[in-house]
């Protein structure tokens, strides 16, 4: 199954073998920037409207909605212990606990809107953002340990392959490709 976000404020899932929309998720006021699926039947979703909301997919109920963002909601990302981040418009970053549906951590130092969020497999996040960093955290430290510069626009999109190569994706119209050591 996949999943979309849209300017119409719903989520849409949809049947890879057919192509098909299968159902249509409602609850959010204003458009969905972002969804991620952690592999356990939950999905995140982040919108305009300030919040994210959490899915069961296999009851396609809203099980919650996180609200400690004080603008839109423009990334989020799940790691594998079930930790989800989400980037803001507000300049920061978000860690949530899911199970209890408390954010455990807010992370600052990007300058501007943070576009994009991405874990790794070995306990990082990449943030991307309008301030034209890629900035590195590490989990378990809470702390960031690297500020990657070179794109001269907004970065966009952030994210790593199995590897330990991290992608990014700028409105300069170029994508930067960085190894990761951990």
């Amino acid at each position: 199954m996949l999943a979309s976000g849209s300017a119409d404020n719903t989520i849409k899932l949809w049947d890879i073998s057919t192509m098909n929309c299968v159902r249509t998720l409602k609850g959010h006021t204003k458009w969905v920037y972002s969804v991620a699926f952690n592999g356990a039947g939950m999905l995140a979703s982040g919108s305009d409207d300030n919040t994210i909301k959490l899915w069961d997919t296999s009851t396609m109920t809203c099980k919650g909605t996180l609200e400690e963002h004080t603008d839109y909601v423009s990334s989020v990302a799940f790691n594998s212990d079930g930790m989800l981040a989400s980037g803001s418009d507000d300049d920061t970053i978000k860690l949530w606990d899911t199970s209890t549906m408390t954010c455990v951590r807010t992370l600052e130092g990007h300058t501007d809107y943070v576009l994009s969020v991405a874990f790794n497999g070995a306990g990082m996040l990449a943030s991307g953002s309008d301030d034209k960093t890629i900035k590195l955290w590490d989990i378990s430290t809470m702390n960031c340990v690297r500020t990657l510069e070179g794109h001269t626009k907004w970065v966009c999109s952030v994210a790593f392959n199995s590897a330990g190569m991290l992608a990014s994706g700028s409105t300069d119209t170029t994508i930067g490709l960085t190894r990761i050591y951990t």
